[in-house]
């Protein structure tokens, strides 16, 4: 797996709910879109607005493209501008309808597709990897194939959720996909039918020779708290002394499942703290059974880990419970109350803040590693499915020194003639994203 860059979009796709419940925002107009030509000066309208209206029917009046004025889309495009402009990078949000269902979707672990990872390589959508058991591997989709064509329409230019929409369908269906394969020159169709697709949150794999486990979260979906559990127990079965936890490139999730994932590490204490705009804090406690108290552990991040992965790093820090190897982390510890519109769609508004159990800010901040070890951009970055499949001379020549320097820390013996503070070797660039089909 390669290092994926972290870009904004992705931060958003998994932000941080709380609870379930969803309150009624403001409505813009009865109809939930402005209509064009309103006048300004209503009731309770900022002065301010003057502006805006008189920019609103100037562009109404005016513009070329009389096509191009679309309500809807001047008017998300409005409120895009609103948020932008509150600063919250990366966390508060609007999501339109469809987002918001792909958004649920995401978190939920589970839907319908293909089974395989989807991003961008050189501005065109690319298939990162099937996932193992599921259609796109049986259909024989590869790593690195570029995809073409969905059911014949040309996706080359659409944005990577658009492909990834074209590409979801219900359980059953089939979809063709166009794909140019570079190794071999060549461009193939393959029909594929959709399936049900259960992602797990964890993943792990046994460093080989080693005592120690690799457990990759790739995302505090609904499922990560038993899926952590599960892969723990399973490495420990396996002989596993000690562990490293990726959470690199994590964009976070959900944070009821943030503290179920903190506290199989730790004993006592809380997770975090939450922080309101009065300066009021609530803590939030470690839950008890935890089943990796005792192991020797270091986490993994960079600056792709976002939200709880930054709550995750944070108090395992905060508790000298493990060593934190990588970068510092992308620094969004806002908690974000949804609002639903009248249209359907959501304005995801940062209300309160989040802090380590020992009061540090992680909003615009970020968690810094203990140890750290930069790698280029373009850096492979391995995921257990990769180094369950490695001998020890691939392992060590991979160029992922954020994993090797976990190694070292854990005592695996480096072979000789192994320098970590090499640089990595050059290799193609990265699909950008990891969303999954």
């Amino acid at each position: 797996m390669k290092r994926f860059v972290m870009i904004l979009a992705g931060i958003i796709v998994a932000v941080v709910l709380m609870g379930t419940s969803v309150l009624t925002g403001v409505v813009i107009g009865s109809s939930g879109l402005v209509a064009p030509f309103w006048g300004s000066g209503t009731t309770g309208e900022p002065t301010e607005f003057r502006v805006f209206w008189q920019a609103w029917n100037l562009v109404q009046q005016n513009f070329i493209d009389q096509d191009a004025l679309d309500p809807e889309t001047l008017t998300y495009g409005a409120i895009r501008g609103m948020v932008g402009a509150l600063g919250d990078s990366g966390h508060t949000a609007f999501l339109t309808p469809e987002e918001r269902e792909q958004q649920q979707t995401n978190l939920s672990g589970r839907f319908t597709g293909i089974g395989a990872t989807v991003g961008v390589r050189d501005n065109l959508p690319v298939i990162v990897a099937p996932i193992d058991g599921y259609p796109a591997e049986a259909a024989g989709v590869r790593p690195g194939d570029i995809i073409m064509r969905v059911d014949g329409e040309d996706v080359t230019t659409l944005p990577l959720n658009d492909v990834v929409a074209k590409i979801r369908g219900p359980e059953g269906t089939e979809v063709v996909l166009s794909l140019m394969r570079p190794e071999e020159n060549r461009t193939l169709e393959i029909s594929i039918v959709r399936s049900e697709i259960n992602v797990p949150a964890a993943t792990w794999a046994m460093i080989p020779e080693s005592s120690v486990a690799l457990v990759r979260l790739s995302q505090f979906s609904a499922n990560a708290g038993p899926s952590i559990v599960a892969a723990v127990e399973e490495a420990k079965t396996a002989g596993a002394e000690s562990l490293i936890v990726d959470v690199r490139n994590n964009p976070g999730g959900l944070l009821t499942q943030a503290v179920a994932v903190t506290s199989q590490f730790l004993v006592e204490g809380n997770v975090l703290l939450e922080e309101d705009a009065q300066g009021n804090r609530i803590s939030y406690a470690v839950e008890p059974g935890g089943v990796a108290t005792d192991l020797p552990l270091v986490v993994l991040i960079n600056g792709g880990s976002a939200s709880s992965a930054e709550i995750l790093a944070g108090a395992i820090q905060d508790y000298d419970r493990g060593t934190l190897v990588g970068e510092t982390t992308f620094g969004t510890g806002t908690v974000l109350q949804p609002y639903m519109l009248a249209d359907g769609s959501a304005l995801l508004l940062g209300t309160k803040q989040w802090l380590t159990p020992e009061g540090r800010l992680i909003r615009k901040q970020g968690i810094e590693p203990d140890n750290v070890v930069d790698v280029p951009l373009e850096t492979p970055l391995l995921i257990p499915a990769e180094l369950a499949q490695m001998g020890v001379e691939e392992l060590w020549s991979s160029g992922d020194r954020q994993l090797l320097t976990a190694l070292e820390l854990l005592g695996v013996e480096i072979p000789a003639g192994v320098d970590l503070a090499e640089a990595a070797p050059e290799v193609s660039p990265e699909p950008t994203g990891e969303p999954t089909e």
